[in-house]
């Protein structure tokens, strides 16, 4: 099978858009829009295929609360400032200079003016903030401020990337001792758990009470 076939064959196993689930597993929104291409590779799966995902997108990251109309160029500037911002993670991880254009791109959102908060009132006659009204490039551009914000600051060196092998989701590991593998301990971190569990049972080891793995039985292991 070609690789274009087997993308059309991928595409068609997807689940429809409105029932594709999203990840917020990063700890910051400018990751979780990183989190929009699952398993990044030979068999990457593109979330944000339509103008309606990215829209859907902003409201389910808490950006707005109301649909905001996507044009398909706005859907390919997304993914351009997404891979941008994972390519600047990916340096701070590695510990190594980013690209220009990557700076670049990022730099062009950030230095767009956005409109302030404005005050209204609530049910009971107070004043609150008003939220700017922002359109697509609008919450762009506040994408690129919060990636700006964590890249270039303390929490840029606590940047990881799951540990399981079929996951390659971006989060901060905000940890106390810092040593956070997964995206989700609820997720990939049960999931590899389980996997280690099994793994033991089948070459015969077990875990002691003090967390260590003794060596295997010398009568043998019974059956499973």
């Amino acid at each position: 099978m070609t690789q274009a076939r087997a993308a059309l064959s991928a595409a068609d196993s997807e689940p429809p858009a409105t029932e594709r689930e999203f990840h917020w597993r990063g700890g910051r929104t400018s990751l979780d829009l990183t989190a929009t291409v699952d398993s990044r590779g030979q068999g990457a799966v593109e979330w944000l295929r339509d103008p309606a995902d990215l829209s859907r997108w902003f409201r389910e990251a808490g950006l707005t609360e109301h649909h905001i109309p996507v044009s398909r160029v706005e859907l390919a500037q997304a993914r351009a400032l997404r891979e941008a911002v994972r390519r600047i993670a990916a340096a701070a991880r590695e510990a190594t200079a980013p690209e220009a254009r990557d700076l670049d791109l990022l730099n062009q959102w950030t230095a767009r003016p956005l409109p302030g908060t404005g005050l209204t009132l609530d049910e009971g006659g107070a004043p609150r903030p008003l939220p700017p009204a922002l359109d697509a490039r609008g919450l762009l551009g506040l994408l690129a401020r919060d990636a700006a914000d964590l890249l270039g600051g303390p929490l840029a060196g606590r940047i990881r990337e799951c540990a399981a092998p079929a996951c390659t989701l971006l989060f901060v590991d905000e940890s106390r001792a810092g040593v956070r593998r997964w995206c989700s301990m609820d997720a990939c971190g049960a999931r590899a758990k389980m996997a280690e569990y099994r793994a033991r049972k089948r070459g015969g080891t077990t875990t002691g009470s003090r967390g260590g793995a003794t060596t295997r039985s010398r009568g043998g292991s019974r059956p499973d």
